[in-house]
């Protein structure tokens, strides 16, 4: 691709092999090109060269690469910006979007697709509106529940919070369920300059729709029965906050109503009430359904679809993204082992390429269910594969049945199974039992007596 306008890159990074081949690169492509090796030449370079876009590396040797953006973002703010770097995470992403950075590419650099971001930026609308984050905004690090991930897809997701952290419009978030959609939504609003303000999260799928209305805007006293006093509701409670309703999509038909209004006029009444109130509340939603063909069955408001989904985060199941799975993996442990006192160091080779095959239907939530009760049952530091795969493939033969249309099993039935299959596979040596079932060896026996197995049965 030869640009018929010769637009002009300065490259800013320290290591010499990566200046002088992105230099060859984009002179064949046609780019007027300069480099600078240190935070200082950059800043020299970019008042000498004027370039319409500039590639910086967050690790530089006399200065912090996200300083030098907000120093070249708050003297042209017009500055169209890339960042490159090894080390790339949300927080680091989240605040180089916040500063004003266009793109984001980590190391080792696809060359096609940092030719795609330098076309991107060019041609797109560049930042017109000074960033007025303070420093101490920026520094802001969200480490509960803290999001992991450096697929390309949750690169993009990084990215989104950055952008939509800096406003206020409603965001609908979709996915499927254990794929961390409420952590997203935290993630906006902690980063948000309303971070001190609640977050108050509200489960629609769990209540009923006259204590849900009565959650969401508050109830007068008497407004029926058991309202034996007046109750603020969420959106009066939270202010300047954001409200995150989970399962929107379970909302009742008839509340849709007032839920729209509310985002339309920022004002309601309280169950029972006659004062409208004034909420300046933000709202994230959240479903795990598809939105839109509930509005084609008449069971979800078109309008009130349009007004969730101002802004939209469609997160990925995690059989779509299995390269974060060894990162997860990684950083539920060290969950696990605060909440349990372990000392869980890894999962055994094996063991991890199984986890690595396993498709993951309750996506990260499940992930952390079934090392969590792997945990549970490790006396070392490290989980052993047998451990793993004896969950996986109950699982899976559970989720085969299903399919297939199988026998249908109740629970206990399924249980009895599956320990007998076990003791088999075992020669019933209940020490090795014990260990793929998870179990102590008197909650095994006691078992073995509810489900009358004794040794030499087959499946």
């Amino acid at each position: 691709m030869v640009n018929m306008k010769r637009h002009r890159i300065l490259i800013i990074d320290d290591e010499q092999n990566i200046l002088e081949s992105l230099e060859m690169f984009l002179c064949e492509r046609g780019y007027e090109v300069a480099c600078a090796s240190s935070g200082l030449e950059g800043i020299e370079k970019n008042k000498a060269f004027i370039p319409d876009v500039i590639i910086l590396d967050v690790r530089l040797p006399d200065i912090d690469g996200l300083e030098l953006l907000k120093q070249l973002r708050e003297n042209n703010h017009d500055k169209n910006i890339i960042i490159i770097t090894a080390f790339h995470d949300m927080d680091t992403t989240i605040k180089a979007i916040k500063l004003g950075a266009c793109e984001y590419i980590p190391k080792p650099i696809d060359i096609e697709e940092l030719e795609t971001a330098i076309c991107r930026v060019l041609k797109s609308c560049t930042y017109t509106e000074k960033r007025t984050s303070s420093p101490s905004d920026i520094s802001v690090s969200y480490e509960k529940g803290k999001i992991i991930g450096k697929s390309g897809v949750m690169k993009e997701i990084f990215k989104s919070i950055g952008m939509l952290s800096e406003n206020r419009i409603t965001v609908l978030i979709e996915g499927e369920t254990g794929t961390g959609k409420e952590l997203i939504a935290r993630a906006i609003h902690y980063h948000s300059p309303y971070k001190n303000y609640p977050f108050l999260a509200i489960n629609c799928s769990a209540i009923v729709g006259t204590l849900l209305e009565s959650e969401l805007f508050g109830h007068e006293k008497g407004a029926f029965t058991n309202a034996i006093f007046t109750k603020k509701g969420k959106f009066e409670i939270a202010g300047e906050g954001t409200i995150f309703l989970d399962e929107v999509s379970e909302i009742p038909f008839e509340l849709q109503a007032k839920l729209l209004r509310f985002l339309q006029e920022k004002e309601f009444e309280r169950v029972g009430g006659i004062k409208t109130l004034k909420s300046n509340a933000r709202v994230i939603a959240a479903t795990n359904k598809n939105l839109w063909k509930m509005v084609e069955q008449g069971i979800f408001r078109e309008d009130l679809y349009y007004r969730l989904s101002v802004a939209n985060i469609k997160v990925p199941a995690l059989r779509e993204r299995k390269s974060d799975i060894p990162l997860l993996t990684e950083y539920l442990l060290k969950k696990i082992n605060c909440e349990l006192h372990k000392n869980i160091v890894r999962v055994e080779e094996r063991g991890m390429k199984r986890i690595m095959e396993y498709d993951w239907p309750g996506n990260i939530r499940e992930l952390e269910n079934i090392l969590t009760r792997a945990a549970i049952n490790t006396q070392g530091d490290v989980i052993l594969d047998d451990t793993i795969s004896s969950m996986l493939n109950a699982k899976e033969a559970i989720s085969r049945s299903i399919d297939e249309g199988d026998e249908i099993l109740n629970l206990h039935e399924l249980e009895r199974r599956h320990i007998l299959h076990i003791l088999n596979r075992t020669h019933w040596h209940l020490g090795k039992a014990c260990s793929l079932l998870g179990l102590s060896r008197p909650t095994l026996r006691k078992k073995l007596k509810i489900y009358n197995l004794s040794t030499g049965m087959v499946k």
